[in-house]
């Protein structure tokens, strides 16, 4: 329950209606001065989000450990003890994609081949012609043998001259002189043209890294909207697969916000026991240990559903085992056709 004072004055901001206690008997609102500082406005919210009753640290509890249960509790009226599936849902989602994107990733400069370019310079077709680059240097000559020994490799590569697939076209221009006085038989369908020359227009303005950081920034940004499309066709596949007398699609809803809740959160918990991990240093025992702590998450992840599925529906094991081993094998496959013609989104839509 708030711990604010409550106003002298016994008439409901709201309504109007007079306020007997503490919360007004025609509405419900609370009698307390609205102007707030901003540390009553954090405390204000964090206790709106625990419900004032530890419902908070009940749910989440409730969630990683006891699969379907905030499900039954929910549809069996028990709400006010527990977050509402949507509150949850959204809080671990914003939670978990800010930090996600807040932390920097120390495998960003995996692209750079230390071994072949020690300086960590990515060397492109331009940079890389000996008569340009070995007169005029300051590097070593150890240096400038590893990147001769890159152009070499490099040749034979069907690549642009800032290190990028071209389909065997130069340039835009090559592109649109091929479309417009081109043989027949040598144009491009409107499809094929619009999809090369996206190509060669992000290829000309960036190089591999960049397009990479930048279609990884955009799709992780994405990520969010992919779950919030998918949950209604998981829904709907629970829906298929269960009697429809029984089960309402509401419920199906409901079960797929706590399951999906309960996936970003154990997302959340790795990726912030990673981070913790990283501030003691690297050490064989931090990373069995950490390892350790990774397999036994993606194991609860993944069995999650198979208990999770067996309680709530209340079908036998056999049944329940079969009809998950269905839903598994259904919901990837279409996870993947959706990830595949999100990540080409991402791709035509980079700059």
């Amino acid at each position: 329950m708030s711990k604010n004072p409550l106003r002298k004055d016994k008439t409901c901001l709201n309504c109007r209606y007079v306020v007997e206690n503490r919360f007004c008997s025609n509405c419900g609102q609370e009698n307390i001065d609205p102007r707030k500082t901003f540390i009553h406005l954090f405390i204000h919210f964090f206790e709106d989000l625990t419900h004032y009753e530890n419902a908070f640290w009940k749910t989440i509890k409730n969630l990683i450990v006891k699969p379907s249960a905030l499900t039954k509790e929910y549809l069996s009226g028990k709400r006010l003890s527990y977050l509402a599936p949507v509150r949850l849902y959204i809080f671990i989602s914003f939670i978990t994609f800010f930090l996600i994107s807040f932390f920097p990733n120390h495998n960003s400069d995996f692209l750079n081949i230390d071994s072949e370019n020690p300086i960590g310079k990515t060397v492109t077709e331009k940079d890389i012609k000996a008569n340009e680059i070995i007169p005029n240097s300051f590097l070593s000559k150890a240096e400038l043998d590893t990147i001769q020994k890159t152009i070499n490799q490099t040749k034979g590569i069907n690549i642009k001259k800032d290190n990028s697939f071209n389909f065997g076209i130069k340039s835009l221009k090559e592109l649109d002189s091929i479309q417009k006085y081109g043989k027949t038989e040598d144009k491009y369908s409107n499809f094929e043209y619009s999809i090369i020359k996206k190509v060669l227009s992000i290829s000309e303005n960036n190089t591999p890294k960049e397009i990479i950081e930048k279609f990884k920034e955009s799709f992780l940004h994405d990520i969010p909207k992919i779950l919030i499309i998918y949950m209604p066709i998981f829904a709907f596949f629970l829906w298929l697969f269960h009697g429809k007398k029984q089960w309402y699609y509401f419920d199906h809803g409901i079960f797929t916000l706590h399951y999906f809740s309960f996936l970003l959160l154990l997302i959340l918990i790795l990726f912030l026991t990673d981070k913790i991990f990283l501030l003691f240093g690297d050490s064989n025992t931090l990373s069995f240990i950490n390892g350790l702590i990774y397999f036994t998450g993606i194991t609860w992840m993944i069995y999650y559903f198979f208990p999770a599925h067996h309680r709530f529906y209340g079908e036998s094991r056999l049944i329940s085992f079969i009809k998950t081993i269905f839903l598994f094998f259904i919901n990837f496959f279409v996870i993947i056709i959706l990830l595949l013609l999100f990540a080409f989104y991402t791709f035509i839509n980079l700059h």
